[in-house]
């Protein structure tokens, strides 16, 4: 696993950023929905090159050309209905992906409304045995919302690989997120999951990195340790 900032680079993708955490242009809920989708755009344009390529032959008009290009079957997944601007993204670049939705919301546990849990109602997707899996979701808080709809997926197959992009993450939705995916504590080792993966902190993504990897979360900073 590896762990990459997007937020640290400087790339069109910042203005985006900006726009979103800006109190003066986010109310503009149309321009909000189009960043979400233009960051999934550029995101899934910057985790399509972690996948695996094969070079094929294709008849142009003037002959044969070789083109590489990805085998993955990727199946894109997000968490209603905050998901759905980013799943859009990744959609218009990844065109022939499979999509698969899972429904959860948050609810308080006590009466005192201080204990906040999250339930699944539902699932939509179609097998996800040896697939790749796109797991996108625009706020990393906690990471228990993202967990409960890795396992809640789970139950409709194994995915081969795991990539998850974020918008925005809290940095110990990301410690959480890096330590479970990378040391198998969420069932990717036990599954033979291949753990490829890329958490972005203020611009989260979790995408493919084809070496095995720790991280040490008791860090205050996430340090990768790769074989």
């Amino acid at each position: 696993m590896k762990v990459i900032d997007f937020g640290q680079t400087n790339s069109i993708l910042n203005q985006y950023i900006s726009e979103i955490r800006n109190v003066e242009v986010q109310n503009d809920r149309l321009r909000f929905r189009r960043n979400i989708e233009r960051i999934g755009e550029i995101m899934a344009y910057e985790m399509s090159k972690e996948l695996t390529y094969s070079e094929k032959q294709v008849q142009t008009p003037l002959g044969i050309a070789p083109v590489s290009t990805f085998d993955d079957d990727v199946v894109i997944a997000t968490v209603f209905r905050a998901g759905l601007p980013l799943h859009a993204g990744f959609l218009n670049v990844f065109d022939r992906a499979g999509n698969a939705f899972v429904s959860a919301y948050r609810y308080y546990k006590d009466k005192e409304c201080r204990t906040v849990d999250v339930h699944i109602e539902y699932i939509a997707t179609p097998d996800l045995s040896g697939k790749t899996l796109l797991l996108v979701d625009p706020m990393l808080a906690t990471g228990e919302s993202m967990e409960l709809a890795w396992k809640a997926f789970l139950t409709k197959g194994t995915p081969a690989k795991l990539q998850i992009a974020c918008v925005i993450a809290s940095r110990q939705g990301v410690y959480e997120r890096a330590f479970v995916y990378s040391t198998g504590a969420g069932r990717c080792r036990r599954l033979g999951i291949r753990r490829q993966a890329v958490i972005r902190r203020a611009v989260a993504a979790v995408q493919s990195e084809p070496r095995h990897c720790s991280l040490n979360h008791k860090e205050s900073r996430i340090n990768s340790v790769c074989e």
